[in-house]
């Protein structure tokens, strides 16, 4: 890949392109992405301090907007409960001119930049543009309403007593919001936190302008370059060399990380190239800083932590809403499904239990999200003392291991039913690609040996259900296009999903178990 020189131009969605086309692995000598690699024990000690994730800025404010509303339609409807009014407004009209004038004042206080990280640290500086905002949205509101019906001096009353409790409210609530925020980001609750790629001056140049900032939210968690110590040093503007790329994809799966930052210039683009071949499979942001850059785009093309521009690569896919969002269509179908198949599963645990000796329900470890380990629930199809608990020997056509009611509910798929109740502990979703066995293998090779893109398919939680399996790709994987597919299936979900799309292959997946050709 040739260098950019001065002039050319860096085509971020191309690289991103070129990155995750999945091709099928053979080469012989090539690193075996199932093997993962070895992080050394300081490194681990530093992932054991970042086991645990942190508050996303988003949702915050998301719960802030929300809370600002709902407490002052209450401060309005209170007003109002105690004024005597002129009996000519109905509670109706009345809780309709609470609503509009909390929303606007919602809006205004966005519009006025107040629903930042650094505007809701700030004390006091911010209040006289909230008490603004404030009384903007209140002065549309009831002026329009005097407007068009006119008034009394009671309710003057009531409209000077509810300006008053509002303007109180907003002050001492954006006190006592900053007052949590700052602790929260002393204590690490509420950051970003962030590994930079690549060492040398570029990385010391960023460390320092991020230091810098005075509401800098980012805390860097190390540094991890392939490079020797010559060229990178083990310690750069005060942060550790925790390890190489390969290391790094290890610590991630290990930490919560939110973002992995690339310190090089664009002109190493063959470098920057191999490096997201191995990082792009983690769900995290990937950038690319730009700070020391003489190339520049349209301010459009740059996003921002802090004042350093970057350039997004990669983005963490079903995030902050979008996470709340799924996690709430989950639960709502999942209970929706238990109360419509209990009689089912209750039928499914009969039979198994009266056909052949053993438990009813069978676990299997297998691989959820970022590459975790979990136990997931299904009813037990095959005899106990032939069973295999680590995926490893597929079940084939007419397998022997495989009882009678096991070869049934294997075809309708009823043998996943209690993979709803890992939905309801949070480790699988309804939608998703579905999860394989630790050990899985398509003949004699792990899955991860044959598909170079296999693992981007844990950035997100697996399924009950996917886009691969609605499309046939379901049954045994007996040869390597088939698990090539599935993950071309599954990576399009990702990069495409919708709470719409989960819905049409929730909806479309009894129809499509119908066809049992693959199913045995």
């Amino acid at each position: 890949m040739n260098k950019l020189e001065k002039g050319d131009q860096f085509d971020v969605d191309a690289l991103r392109k070129q990155v995750s086309d999945i091709e099928v692995r053979g080469e012989a000598g090539q690193e075996k992405p199932s093997d993962p690699t070895e992080i050394n024990p300081y490194a681990r000690q530093i992932a054991e301090q970042y086991r645990d994730g942190t508050r996303s800025p988003t949702i915050i404010i998301g719960q802030l907007r929300l809370l600002e509303f709902l407490a002052l339609f209450a401060i309005a409807l209170i007003t109002y409960y105690f004024s005597p009014g002129d009996g000519g407004d109905s509670p109706l009209m009345r809780a309709g001119i609470a609503a509009i004038a909390s929303a606007l004042t919602v809006i205004s206080l966005q519009l006025a930049d107040t629903y930042t990280i650094p505007a809701l640290r700030s004390k006091l500086r911010l209040i006289p543009r909230i008490l603004v905002a404030w009384t903007i949205a209140f002065v549309l509101t009831t002026g329009l309403f005097t407007l068009l019906r006119g008034t009394t001096s009671a309710m003057v009353d009531a409209y000077i007593v509810w300006f008053a409790a509002g303007a109180l409210f907003l002050a001492a609530e954006r006190f006592l919001v900053a007052y949590g925020i700052r602790n929260w980001a002393r204590n690490g609750i509420m950051e970003r936190r962030a590994v930079i790629v690549g060492g040398g001056e570029p990385a010391k140049d960023l460390i320092r302008i991020l230091e810098q900032q005075a509401d800098n939210d980012i805390r860097i968690c190390g540094i991890f370059d392939d490079r020797g110590e010559k060229r990178s040093p083990i310690m750069v503007a005060g942060y550790p060399k925790l390890g190489t790329v390969a290391e790094l994809v290890e610590f991630v799966r290990l930490t919560r990380i939110d973002m992995l930052i690339i310190a090089l210039p664009l002109s190493a683009e063959a470098r920057i190239y191999d490096l997201l071949k191995k990082l792009w499979v983690l769900p995290v942001d990937i950038r690319l800083a730009a700070h020391a850059n003489r190339l520049r785009f349209r301010p459009r093309a740059y996003s921002h932590v802090g004042s350093v521009p970057m350039l997004d690569i990669f983005k963490k896919p079903i995030r902050d809403w979008d996470s709340v969002a799924k996690r709430g269509f989950d639960l709502f179908f999942t209970l929706v499904a238990l109360a419509l198949l209990w009689p089912l599963m209750i039928a499914t645990a009969i039979a198994i239990k009266a056909t052949s000796e053993g438990p009813v329900f069978f676990m299997q470890k297998r691989h959820g999200f970022n590459n975790e380990i979990i136990n997931v629930f299904k009813f037990r199809s095959m005899y106990t003392n032939m069973a295999d608990p680590t995926g490893k020997a597929a079940v084939t056509k007419s397998d022997p291991r495989v009882t009678r009611v096991g070869r049934f509910i294997r075809k309708t798929s009823i043998d996943e039913l209690p993979q709803l109740f890992n939905v309801l502990r949070g480790e699988l979703s309804l939608v998703g690609p579905r999860p394989h066995a630790v050990l899985a293998q398509a003949r004699d090779r792990a899955f991860g040996d044959v598909v170079e893109g296999y693992f981007a398919r844990h950035r997100v939680k697996p399924g009950v259900t996917g886009w691969a399996q609605i499309n046939g790709w379901r049954g045994e994987v007996d040869n390597d296009e088939k698990i090539k597919f599935r993950t071309a299936y599954d990576l399009y979900y990702i990069e495409n999903w919708s709470l719409w799309f989960d819905l049409k292959i929730l909806f479309l997946t009894p129809i499509r178990l119908l066809n049992t050709e693959n199913a045995y």
